[in-house]
């Protein structure tokens, strides 16, 4: 058995832990670059205390998904006034924008020169400057993981930056900055924090220690996302979404993904739909899908049986089947009123390029078992 297992240097979890950053802020020098999301105010208190230890800012606003342009103009804004460090405060895109400024602070080039796919997918050679990043919302993970995805809207797609040596110095998750999230943003975001549980388990490279995270992971989702996304100030509710979303984000850094990602990356890169809301509205379709296909083609493969565990997990039933977790999962994003794929506009007359562009993600690779055209095609039909 061989496996890599990496994540941020260090992990600062529980409420009020927001706090801490600015005496570990001090440690990495006076200069930082603050990257937060269109409501810069909410960066106030962290500001204020960073310049009580005598720590000079400058704040990158960013607007959605980020890519190759917000990148540069980090870049340079970062190197304008002397920055020796990055804090990134906010959801997922806000934190992947921290980590790219990282890497191309200490590496020479732009994001195209390490981009994978579109890029020249070149490998960064220095360790990125420092990062503490913070997220504000329970989904992606980001603080631990070792990439930072980008669009690139001129070819209409969403690519990594990916490295070991990107991996934030800190991170600092702390669920009092999730409560305030709104009920849809936390069902969206909660999923895929459940998607980042469920894919790498059930994937073709998993390995023991991501297990371990993961099956401690999918009943926190399981026991508290509905309970988050019905009362946003339950505390106990916010803090095991607010550890699964870690746990997702460290699983999927040391293991792979697999159909659900596959498609969120081609799907995100061609229309303005948010990264969790695909992946809320594809987990239970993709799933069924692969379980059908090992019945049919791999009926001796052991990932049947973690599809089983799965369905343990989520229903709370220890002789539960791979189908109903399916059901349950199904049942769930009803409840959190999930909207369709044809929300975003995603239409069926696109389905041939974005199967046949998914079938070439990377995430899809690591997908339990190779899903055909048709097969692909169904789940986009019944996630419309």
């Amino acid at each position: 058995m061989r496996f890599e297992f990496a994540a941020a240097t260090r992990i600062i979890f529980g409420e009020g832990a927001v706090h801490q950053v600015a005496p570990i802020a001090a440690t990495f020098g006076k200069r930082a670059l603050i990257v937060v999301d269109q409501r810069v105010e909410r960066a106030a208190t962290l500001i204020a205390e960073l310049n009580a230890q005598d720590i000079a800012t400058t704040t990158l606003a960013v607007s959605g998904e980020p890519s190759v342009e917000t990148i540069l103009v980090g870049v340079e804004r970062a190197r304008a006034s002397a920055c020796d460090f990055v804090v990134a405060l906010g959801g997922g895109s806000v934190i992947d924008t921290g980590k790219a400024i990282v890497a191309l602070l200490t590496n020479p080039g732009d994001p195209h020169d390490y981009l994978e796919v579109v890029g020249k997918g070149k490998t960064l050679t220095q360790l990125a400057a420092p990062l503490i990043a913070i997220p504000t919302t329970a989904g992606t993970g980001a603080e631990v993981t070792r990439n930072a995805v980008l669009s690139v809207p001129e070819k209409r797609v969403k690519v990594s930056l990916r490295s070991a040596l990107m991996l934030p110095r800190v991170a600092v998750v702390d669920p009092e900055l999730t409560y305030s999230v709104p009920a849809d943003v936390t069902a969206s975001t909660g999923l895929d924090a459940l998607t980042q549980l469920i894919e790498p388990y059930t994937c073709n490279a998993s390995n023991p220690m991501v297990d371990a995270l993961c099956i401690e992971g999918i009943p926190r989702v399981a026991r508290s996302l509905w309970r988050a996304y019905r009362d946003g100030n339950d505390v106990e509710a916010r803090a095991d979404m607010a550890l699964a979303s870690l746990f997702g984000g460290i699983a999927l850094a040391n293991a792979k993904l697999g159909a659900v990602h596959g498609f969120a990356g081609v799907l995100g890169g061609m229309y303005a739909a948010p990264h969790g809301a695909i992946c809320a509205r594809l987990l239970p379709f993709a799933m069924e899908a692969n379980i059908r296909a090992l019945r049919e083609r791999a009926a001796d493969s052991p990932l049947l049986a973690r599809y089983d565990r799965v369905a343990q997990l989520v229903t709370g039933d220890v002789v539960a089947r791979a189908d109903e977790g399916v059901v349950w999962l199904r049942a769930l994003g009803a409840e959190l009123r999930i909207k369709p794929l044809s929300h975003f506009g995603i239409a069926r007359a696109d389905f041939p390029s974005v199967v046949a562009q998914t079938q070439k993600a990377s995430s899809m690779r690591g997908n339990p078992i190779a899903l055909t055209e048709v097969e692909l095609g169904r789940v986009l039909e019944q996630a419309l």
